[in-house]
């Protein structure tokens, strides 16, 4: 509103000089309140639907009109018979200390969410890939795919090939742990260490009561998205029922894809997506990973796949984290467990400074 005022107090000037005339003046009398009353109300209108315009914005299916923290590159491959690219940032240190990370990010984030992670790995002289998988953010999202953590594994190690990246490092959060998981175990040699930073699917969910929902009623479920669900979930989940102003950002990444002109088919793909998730547990091999692998968890997150539809005494059961975590550090070979009591799902995000922290110390003690 305060930018359109000028233009308002020179209109009130305009009317104040043919107040003067003799001729306007009962003209002025008549209509001057009621040109006031509309013209404030109007600019007032105005100023409030730009700000909501500000404050929720629209998003391509491919996160167009989003702004990464680096710039995004393209890999263009062929899976399943269609042609797709891949989006992500490559981001080369300064002075290299010889070593490669791959950050895969969750289900509700993309590879910008890493921001902050990205550039300390990047200042300690890691060169850092921090792709978007195929249905999320800024890649493809075909009507029509078999997802599974076997295929965005191939496409992950597709694209860490074409760029010349053998050995490095694979740090996976939420679903990008699952992600890490099941690309550990299928590509072992090329994996130097593991990070899993409160990744899902420490338990299996199916086999604990939760019921299943077809990718249908995923679907439905998907459609209604709003930014206030969204930021509702990541409040209690995510940051452990606190909120800061530099949380919303994900929020809106998230939401205007939802009220861009692309929002069916990101709602489609978070639905096959979904399925894949609930329908194909890695808890199981933890016991065949045999690299150096960091588990970083935040004490209070909760997150369990399907939870809601479950019965109570279900979901009393689910997302209990401090356990799920003990009892995965003893089913990994290697494994080391480091844990934020206060912290929720997302403790890079969280607090950034306690978690780069843990997850250099982690990275430098590698053996």
């Amino acid at each position: 509103m305060i930018k359109a005022l000028p233009y308002l107090i020179a209109s009130v000037k305009n009317l104040a000089t043919l107040q003067k005339m003799p001729t306007m003046k009962s003209f002025y009398n008549r209509y001057f309140s009621m040109l006031f009353v509309t013209t404030l109300s109007a600019v007032i209108i105005f100023e409030s639907y730009s700000a909501l315009a500000v404050d929720e914005p629209a998003y391509g299916p491919e996160l167009e009109g989003f702004s990464y923290p680096e710039p995004v590159k393209e890999f263009k491959l062929t899976s399943q018979g269609m042609q797709m690219h891949m989006a992500y940032m490559d981001v080369k240190p300064t002075r290299p200390n010889g070593r490669t990370v791959v950050l895969l990010h969750g289900k509700n984030f993309c590879g910008a969410t890493w921001d902050s992670t990205l550039k300390v790995l990047s200042n300690e002289g890691f060169r850092v890939i921090a792709p978007d998988q195929i249905g999320f953010c800024k890649s493809s999202k075909p009507k029509y795919y078999q997802y599974s953590f076997q295929q965005l594994a191939r496409n992950t190690y597709a694209l860490l090939e074409s760029i010349g990246v053998g050995q490095a490092t694979i740090i996976g959060h939420s679903t990008g742990g699952m992600l890490a998981v099941r690309y550990a175990l299928m590509y072992p040699q090329q994996t130097e260490q593991l990070v899993l930073i409160d990744p899902i699917g420490l338990e299996d969910w199916k086999a604990l009561g939760v019921p299943s929902l077809s990718v249908d009623q995923w679907y439905e479920h998907e459609l209604n998205t709003t930014a206030e669900r969204i930021r509702n979930y990541e409040k209690a989940t995510y940051y452990v029922n606190q909120w800061k102003p530099e949380y919303e950002k994900w929020v809106q990444m998230l939401a205007g894809m939802y009220r861009g002109q692309g929002r069916d088919i990101v709602a489609w793909n978070s639905a096959l997506l979904y399925d894949m998730i609930f329908t194909q547990p890695v808890v199981y091999e933890f016991n065949l990973l045999k690299m150096p692998t960091l588990i970083l968890i935040g004490d209070k997150d909760t997150t369990a796949i399907g939870k809601d539809a479950a019965p109570p005494e279900v979901r009393a059961k689910l997302g209990h984290y401090p356990e799920l975590a003990k009892l995965a550090a003893k089913r990994i070979p290697k494994a080391k467990l480091v844990e934020f009591p206060d912290l929720g799902h997302a403790p890079q995000l969280q607090d950034p400074a306690a978690f780069n922290q843990a997850l250099l110390k982690g990275l430098a003690n590698i053996q």
